[in-house]
Order: structure tokens, then sequence, then C-alpha cells
């Protein structure tokens, strides 16, 4: 596994703990369509949780929700629908998150996307 990989992988499971620890119930994590992917379903109180999560070692290229452009929320929102429908899961709301992680001290600072 590439370092790469494995600092994205550090951060899924410290973004899933973090949604864990506050409650919610992490229903899918890296959930593969074709090749793109969601990285976190969560649930809490009737509303789904859809977590991009991004990982950074420094801020060298940028902080972690600038990587979040306009077409990957475009295609959030249609693996979204397409999770909802497939997996047959009813909610009030769907709200969109980016998990934002700090590699080296493992904070997590969770972003809820605005349309």
């Amino acid at each position: 596994m590439t370092h790469r990989r494995v600092v994205g992988a550090r951060g899924e499971a410290l973004s899933a703990a973090w949604y864990g620890a506050a409650g919610y119930e992490v229903l899918a994590r890296n959930w593969r369509c074709g090749e793109v992917a969601i990285d976190l379903v969560c649930s809490k109180s009737g509303t789904v949780v859809i977590c991009e999560v991004k990982t950074r070692t420094s801020d060298r290229f940028g902080m972690p929700l600038d990587a979040v452009t306009a077409a990957k929320r475009r295609r959030l929102r249609r693996l979204a629908a397409r999770w909802l429908r497939e997996h047959g899961v009813g909610c009030r709301d769907v709200r969109f998150d980016v998990a934002a992680v700090r590699s080296g001290s493992g904070t997590v600072e969770i972003v809820t996307l605005t349309w």
C-alpha cells in the first residue's frame, strides 16, 4: 500500500471514530461504485450523512476543504442518490460533510457543505 493510501485510510478511520463517538452509526466505509467512492455514510436521528474525508500531512497543497470542488460535490450528490436507492435507507434529511483530517496530529474537523 502506498504512503498516500495509508494516510487516507488512517484519515477515514479517524473520521469514522469521530462520528461513532458523536453518536452516529457508520453505515458504510469506502463504498465504491466503479472508479468513484463515498468515504463514509453515517446516520443519526433520521439524517444520513455522506462524508468526504480529506487527509493532509501539511497545508503545502492547500486546505482539505479546498479539494472538494464543485465537480466533486456534483459527483457526491449522484453517488449519494445511488447509495440511498440501492440500500433502501429511509431518512428525513441527507447532509454532506467534509472531514478535514490533519494526519500528523490526528485532529478531525467536520464541515457541513452548503450548496
